[in-house]
């Protein structure tokens, strides 16, 4: 067995039904690296496409987030379902749990960011259990989960735009941050800080809406960077005049920030954690590498 500090996870579902077989594998080999583990009392319910209602989902989550005993919750997946809820969540003032998860998890990330506190875009219980260690995403997870830092060398993509930048990450989801613009769990973006987007299914008109929105809206000319993840099952558009990235790159021409595309993290096996919500992590986006350091909370 590895040993680690004994951290403590509870596994929720806030959003999509999962097959309980996927929240009691991962939670069988969190434990085999020294987590102690627990799972909440609707994870593995189903009520539709949903884990369970909307009162059960909410008293799941806010039994966790107002646990001081807590380290994490791990989200077991995402689907759709907390926009039903978010604006009943209970954020703690003091301690409180980091939130890990990704996809529909974003309108967490949000509320976590409004309230100042870090989370993590990271895999959840489905990729846990399908992977275990065998991919660099869940490796680096329980990384972040023990070490509470992360440092990122990547190569080059041709559409990069180079410079550097030190600010705090926010985002994920394109579409969710999409859905929650003008409204008070929007992404809380403050001048300088670095945007993660990511998105599955889309199609590529749809992203441009999305995208032409956050210029619209003021989010990119704020931003002191950005970062452009993976958009899986997105086929490209052949009405379209350009590509994906490329319309991504041509919106963000005008303003003096690095952007870096292909980074990994989205519906991909490589989706590598980020810290979101901490001040000081640097990017760097140079012509031959892009590097990116998040500090530990205890040097921020």
């Amino acid at each position: 067995m590895h040993q680690v500090m004994s951290y403590k996870i509870r596994i929720i579902s806030p959003s999509g039904v999962i097959e309980p077989e996927l929240v009691y594998k991962s939670a069988s080999f969190l434990r085999s690296r020294g987590f102690d583990v627990s799972i909440s009392a609707h994870a593995c319910g189903s009520y539709g496409r949903f884990s369970g209602t909307a009162e059960e989902r909410l008293s799941d989550l806010n039994e966790a987030l107002c646990d001081p005993e807590l380290d994490y919750i791990l989200c077991s997946r995402g689907g759709y379902g907390l926009v039903q809820i978010i604006d009943r969540v209970v954020v703690p003032e003091d301690r409180c749990p980091t939130v890990v998860g990704f996809s529909d998890i974003t309108a967490l990330h949000n509320l976590m960011g409004c309230h100042g506190k870090p989370s993590v875009h990271g895999v959840m219980c489905k990729h846990i259990a399908e992977y275990d260690s065998r991919t660099e995403a869940v490796e680096q997870l329980l990384h972040v989960l023990t070490k509470d830092t992360i440092d990122y060398r990547l190569p080059s993509h041709p559409h990069n735009k180079t410079g550097a930048v030190e600010g705090t990450i926010r985002g994920g989801n394109l579409s969710v941050l999409y859905g929650l613009q003008g409204t008070p769990y929007a992404t809380p973006i403050n001048a300088g800080d670095i945007l993660l987007i990511e998105d599955i299914g889309e199609h590529p008109y749809a992203i441009d809406r999305m995208m032409h929105n956050l210029r619209l809206s003021g989010v990119l000319s704020r931003l002191g960077g950005l970062i452009v993840g993976q958009f899986s099952d997105c086929e490209e558009d052949p009405r379209m005049p350009y590509t994906i990235y490329e319309g991504i790159k041509r919106l963000t021409e005008p303003y003096n920030y690095p952007v870096v595309f292909n980074f990994p993290a989205g519906h991909v096996a490589d989706n590598r954690p980020v810290i979101l919500n901490r001040e000081g992590c640097i990017l760097t986006v140079d012509n031959d590498k892009t590097t990116l350091h998040i500090p530990d909370k205890k040097n921020v």
